[in-house]
């Protein structure tokens, strides 16, 4: 798989639950459909919160990792589907 570039970032890190959703949901609406957003978070509900809203919303995450250990950073790619 080719190298997927972000068209953007969204830095939710220090934020809980319910901001990295919400600021996901925006951040999606400001691409076009084809496009990948990068959402880098420190809150361990951000996975399943993510999963879930891009599983409601027909967004596609293309990749989840996680980044270093003290916090530890959760890295999302999402792709908007619609």
């Amino acid at each position: 798989m080719a190298m997927v570039k972000p068209v953007l970032t969204v830095d939710v890190k220090g934020e809980m639950c319910p901001m990295p959703v919400l600021k996901t949901r925006q951040a999606i609406q400001q691409v076009k459909v084809g496009e990948v957003i990068e959402v880098v978070a420190t809150d361990p509900a951000s996975q399943p919160d993510l999963e879930s809203w891009a599983r409601k919303t027909g967004n596609r995450i293309v990749l989840v990792e996680t980044v270093g250990s003290n916090p530890v950073v959760y890295r999302f790619l999402i792709e908007r589907v619609k």
